[in-house]
């Protein structure tokens, strides 16, 4: 695919270094030339120093050949132009970056895709979703639903006490029938090797399980994990950033109790108007005693979200520290992920993941709907739409060619979720939850074009 992204930023920079990875054709254009100097030093890419809303520019980066055109500057104006412009010239499909959720919560009403941008993303609103549905799992440690929760991904470090710990996957089906959930990719502890599982796979003590679950399936496996259960309500937010500001609306709205520390007056009292049910305190979060002023004791859940890593992993520890039960924080450094659970935090997010996600699947073959990288592991998800053509449909799952670094998580059909057996038969129209590695990525998406 030709590629062309606006923007050498956090984002931009992240996403022309993983497609680069995929052997993609990517074009990075940014204002900046120290930006691009990074990015040609580190990637093989083309750059070109300029403004993506000038024509000229557009040109010179032969939009009218490209497949995707990503705008994902820090200036929203600038991304929605340049994708009206993009789109004009002949960019196949546009998405561009924006910071006002509105435009997201209305666009089907707007209808921006009649003025040539396809898809709208908001790092910001994605983290502030993230972090939502982190709290309303509790106990585990990544999540990412496909269809409104139709089917829901958890991850999961199994302690000794866990119901599965000393099975094989096939063992323990054959104890526990009936469960809305099946194991679709393991991690050992201590180690980064991502393994598929299958049925003579063994579960032990420390391994991080990526589950897929149907609806109630989150209970039930929270039930064997061995873990007690304890509902989030009580929640303390450090920083007033967009993150901060958004994520504390949408708790707000769905009845937590929300505090939100912000250093800066000016901006406290803005977040204190905008946000009457919040209680906004003007004040540094670092700040130890502060924390234990304002309870932090009876707080079920701390999220960091400032736009310093290192502040946002400190606050968490110091959380940790105070009884703290689940800590989230926002970090910028993908190296973080590997020491986060090493040092206490539950979870880590990244804008730059996050949105990386939200894009990677326009650029994969077959019509995927839905993908998520696995964070910290190396493998992905994704939500294919089964086409009336394609080699798996009217076909039972055992019977597919299915590559063994690949494994079937789950079916949506007519909006249910269901965790298939293996002579359970797909149908056009099925979406299909796959995990799979890198490695098999391509034979995967054969099955489904």
């Amino acid at each position: 695919m030709k590629i062309i992204i606006s923007g050498a930023g956090e984002v931009g920079f992240h996403l022309a270094k993983l497609l680069s990875y995929e052997s993609q054709e990517i074009t990075l254009i940014d204002t900046k030339k120290e930006s691009l100097v990074y990015a040609i030093d580190h990637l093989d890419i083309r750059v070109i120093k300029g403004d993506a809303t000038s024509i000229a520019v557009l040109k010179d980066a032969r939009v009218e050949n490209s497949d995707l055109f990503i705008a994902v500057t820090s200036s929203e104006t600038t991304n929605i132009t340049a994708c009206v412009l993009a789109k004009q010239l002949g960019a196949r499909r546009t998405i561009a970056r924006i910071s006002n959720t509105e435009f997201i919560d209305q666009k089907d009403e707007v209808g921006f895709s009649k003025f040539g941008i396809d898809e709208l993303i908001s790092p910001e609103s994605l983290a502030a979703a993230e972090i939502e549905l982190l709290l309303n799992q509790y106990g585990f440690d990544d999540g990412y639903e496909f269809e409104q929760g139709a089917l829901t991904m958890l991850s999961l470090r199994l302690s000794k006490t866990a119901a599965f710990v000393g099975k094989t996957v096939q063992q323990a089906a054959e104890v526990f029938p009936q469960l809305h959930f099946v194991p679709i990719a393991i991690q050992r502890f201590g180690t980064q090797y991502t393994i598929i599982p299958r049925g003579d796979t063994e579960f032990k003590e420390g391994d991080k399980v990526i589950f897929v679950t149907s609806k109630g399936g989150s209970e039930e496996l929270f039930k064997l994990s061995g873990k007690m259960r304890l509902d989030v309500k009580n929640v303390m937010i450090l920083g007033g950033s967009k993150i901060g500001h958004k994520t504390a609306k949408d708790l707000c709205m769905a009845n937590f109790n929300v505090k939100l520390v912000e250093s800066d007056k000016d901006v406290a009292f803005e977040l204190a108007d905008d946000m009457p049910k919040v209680l906004i305190i003007n004040g540094d979060g670092r700040n130890a005693d502060l924390l234990e002023e304002e309870n932090i004791g009876n707080m079920d859940a701390f999220i960091a979200v400032t736009g310093n890593s290192e502040t946002n992993i400190m606050s968490c520890l110091v959380a940790k520290s105070k009884g703290v039960k689940k800590t989230i924080a926002l970090v910028e450094n993908m190296d973080y992920y590997q020491i986060s659970e090493s040092i206490g935090i539950d979870t880590l997010i990244n804008k730059k993941l996050l949105a990386a996600n939200n894009i990677f699947r326009y650029i994969r073959k077959g019509e995927v709907v839905a993908m998520t990288k696995l964070n910290n592991m190396n493998a992905e998800l994704l939500e294919f739409v089964v086409k009336n053509r394609s080699k798996v449909t009217e076909k039972i799952i055992k019977d597919i060619e299915f590559p063994r670094s690949a494994i079937i998580g789950g079916v949506i059909r007519h909006g249910k979720g269901i965790i298939p057996l293996g002579d359970f038969r797909v149908q056009g129209g099925d979406r299909v939850v796959v995990c799979c590695l890198p490695k098999a990525i391509t034979e995967v998406e054969k099955l489904f074009f």
